[in-house]
């Protein structure tokens, strides 16, 4: 059964299923279901864990031997098992289809994974896992989605602030939720319930955004130069390679232009972004970004990412003089400008 995470809560109170299932990348808010589910088990006897992490020289057979054995105390008991890769090869597949199949009734299974590939998702154990277990697939919180999720944060613990300072505080936690959540926490200590001033977030919230290198173009193909400006600073402060920005951002703008060049000829759009297999945000950002980019303008772009290579690797580019990350922004303002 697939449940939402936002449906977690109503779905534990009206108590335990005997097999349940985080798989997400947004390790805040899986800590956050996971504990969820242990404070329950606890308040309904559950008072003993076995803690099964999935390494290299983990043994599948102690999966099902935690299954068979029964607590020193009677007590029911707790099955905590942690696969960090996504991937329990195929011994574990077979040991996890296994252990589904016995399930004791005097037990209660937890496995956390991290989001799980496309590839990952056929295997016949997730499969499995899907139909027998309450699964629950968390999804990323979205730089779109966080001035709201910070709202609501701060609401729970009584307090608010403005759209202005929402921002604020987003753009400084971006693509780090752990540290959104340790910031909101400091502005309930620091400050009473109500209304916060921007000047009080502004002085209480420190710059600890995390950059990741795919969602700078999700900033180039949304227009959006500031946080373009911004990611591309701090990629370059966390000492990111160059190399694989900038073939982040010319495979997007390779992209862009076989699209251009099929929406010219008259192909549909929705088509092409199945065959290129392009969904979720990003897809929601590609039609708008087609709209508002010439062909020209994405050819131009591309031979620009050339001459960026070029200062890369430390070959002269007449086209270009000064630092090659200058020449990277340049190039993806290009873009967000146009």
């Amino acid at each position: 059964m697939q449940l939402r995470f936002d449906a977690v809560d109503a779905h534990l109170s009206k108590g335990l299923a005997p097999l349940y299932v985080i798989t997400s990348d947004e390790h805040l808010l899986a800590l956050e279901t996971a504990d969820k589910i242990r404070r329950v088990a606890k308040a309904q006897g559950f008072f003993e864990r076995d803690i099964l992490t999935v390494e290299r020289s983990f043994k599948w057979g102690a999966l099902l031997a935690a299954n068979q054995s029964q607590s020193l105390f009677g007590d029911k008991k707790l099955i905590d098992l942690r696969i960090p890769t996504g991937k329990p090869g195929k011994d574990g597949g077979a040991a996890l289809q296994e252990y589904i199949a016995k399930l004791s009734p005097d037990n209660l299974t937890l496995i956390t994974l991290p989001k799980l590939d496309w590839a990952t998702q056929k295997a016949a154990w997730v499969n499995s896992l899907q139909q027998t277990a309450v699964y629950i697939d968390i999804p990323l919180v979205e730089r779109a989605q966080l001035p709201g999720w910070i709202s609501q944060r701060l609401s729970a613990q009584g307090q608010s602030t403005d759209r202005q300072s929402l921002d604020f505080i987003a753009d400084r936690v971006e693509g780090n939720l752990l540290a959104a959540h340790q910031e909101i926490q400091k502005l309930g200590l620091l400050h009473p319930q109500g209304k916060l001033s921007f000047e009080v977030i502004h002085d209480a919230v420190l710059n600890v955004a995390r950059y990741d290198v795919f969602k700078l173009n999700e900033a180039m193909l949304a227009g959006d130069v500031s946080r373009l400006v911004r990611m591309l600073e701090g990629l370059k402060g966390e000492g990111e390679a160059l190399p694989l920005v900038l073939w982040a951002v010319a495979e997007e703008l390779r992209t862009l232009l076989k699209l251009k060049a099929g929406m010219v000829q008259g192909r549909p759009l929705g088509v092409m972004l199945k065959e290129y297999r392009i969904w979720g945000p990003r897809e929601k950002l590609m039609e708008p970004a087609l709209r508002r980019v010439s062909l020209a303008t994405l050819e131009a772009a591309l031979q620009e990412a050339a001459q960026v290579d070029k200062m890369v690797k430390g070959l002269r580019a007449k086209a270009f003089a000064g630092d090659a990350w200058d020449a990277l922004l340049q190039l993806g303002l290009r873009v967000a400008r146009a």
